[in-house]
C-alpha cells in the first residue's frame, strides 16, 4: 500500500508557497504523494469569502519543490475543461515532474455551483458523455499521435499535439466516483484506478472494508485487461499514533486498497488549515 495527502485547493492551500512547503514535508516524512482538489467555487455558500486557486499551478509548485513524490489532482473534473487546453497542461505537469503525475478524473461538482454558477449545463448526463469522450480525447493527445475526432461534444481536425506525455502510454488515470452508484465503477474498469467516495462516508470520514470489498469485487467483475496494474484509492482521517492508524487502514488494505489517501474531515473547520495538515504530515504515514 502507498500513501498521500490530500488537500482542497482554497483556505491555507490556496497559497502555492503553502502547497510547496506541504509537498516537502510529505516527501520528507515519507509519504507517497500528494493529491489536490480541482475545484472553482465548490460549496458557495459554505466556502464564501474564501480564496481558491488553479490546482495546476499547485500541483506545479509541488512538483518543483520534490523529487519523488506523486502529484496529481484527485479529481480534475474533465467536463468543465476543453480536452486540449487539460491535455497540455497535463503534459507539461508529467515531463515538469519527471513523469510523476498521477490523473484522477470525474464529474466535479456541486453541479449547481461548479457548473450552473458560470451558465453551463447541470445536466449529469451530459457531463458524464463529456467526461468519457474527453477522457479518450486526452490519451490520443498524451500520445503524440495526429488525431482526428468528430464526437458529440468535441470536434478536433488533423491536430498534433506535442510533446507527448513523459509517462507512456499516458499517467495513471484513476477514477472517482460515489458508490453505490455503479456506473463511475464500471469507467473506473476501464482506465488504471478506482477513487471510490461513499454516500454514508463523507470526505475524511474512512469507509468501511464491507463497502471497499464490495467495491474492488465490481470493479474487477468488469475489467476486461486482468492482469493490467489497476489502483483501488481510499482515504480518510487516521489518528497521529501508528497503532491507531494501523487499526483503520489494515482493514481496508485486506479488503483491496493498494492507495490511502490521508484527508481531514469536510466537518470540523480544518479541511484546509495547513496546520492540521502539517501535524498529520509529520506524524508519518501509516505503513503497513
Amino acid at each position: 500500500m502507498r500513501f498521500s495527502i490530500n488537500i482542497p485547493n482554497f483556505g491555507d492551500f490556496a497559497d502555492a508557497r503553502t502547497v510547496a512547503r506541504t509537498a516537502v514535508a510529505a516527501e520528507q516524512a515519507g509519504w507517497d504523494g500528494l493529491l489536490v482538489w480541482d475545484h472553482v467555487v465548490h460549496d458557495k455558500q459554505v466556502q464564501r469569502g474564501k480564496p481558491f486557486a488553479d490546482p495546476w499551478l499547485l500541483l506545479t509548485a509541488a512538483a518543483l519543490a520534490t523529487s519523488r513524490l506523486r502529484v496529481g489532482p484527485l479529481v480534475a473534473a474533465v467536463p468543465r475543461y476543453r480536452p486540449e487546453q487539460l491535455a497540455r497542461q497535463v503534459a507539461t505537469l508529467d515531463a515538469l515532474s519527471g513523469g510523476r503525475v498521477v490523473f484522477g478524473a470525474g464529474l466535479g461538482g456541486p453541479a449547481d455551483d461548479e457548473y450552473g454558477s458560470f451558465g453551463d449545463t447541470v445536466d449529469r448526463t451530459v457531463h458524464a458523455e463529456r467526461l468519457d469522450e474527453g477522457l479518450e480525447l486526452l490519451t490520443r493527445y498524451w500520445s503524440g499521435e495526429t488525431v482526428d475526432h468528430d464526437g458529440a461534444h468535441y470536434r478536433v481536425h488533423r491536430t498534433q499535439l506535442l510533446p507527448a506525455t513523459t509517462q507512456q502510454p499516458r499517467p495513471p488515470v484513476w477514477i472517482g466516483g460515489f458508490w453505490p452508484n455503479r456506473r463511475p465503477m464500471r469507467r473506473a474498469a476501464r482506465w488504471d484506478g478506482a477513487a471510490p467516495l461513499f454516500a454514508d462516508a463523507l470526505h475524511g470520514v474512512p469507509p468501511r472494508p464491507d463497502q471497499l470489498a464490495d467495491v474492488v469485487a465490481y470493479v474487477r467483475k468488469h475489467r476486461e485487461v486482468t492482469d493490467a496494474p489497476f489502483e483501488f484509492v481510499v482515504g480518510g482521517l487516521t489518528p497521529a499514533d501508528r497503532s491507531g492508524a494501523l487499526d483503520v487502514v489494515g482493514p481496508l488494505a485486506d479488503a483491496g486498497a493498494t492507495w490511502w489517501d490521508e484527508r481531514q474531515l469536510q466537518t470540523g473547520g480544518f479541511i484546509d488549515a495547513y496546520e492540521a495538515v502539517l501535524r498529520r504530515i509529520e506524524a508519518g504515514p501509516p505503513r503497513l
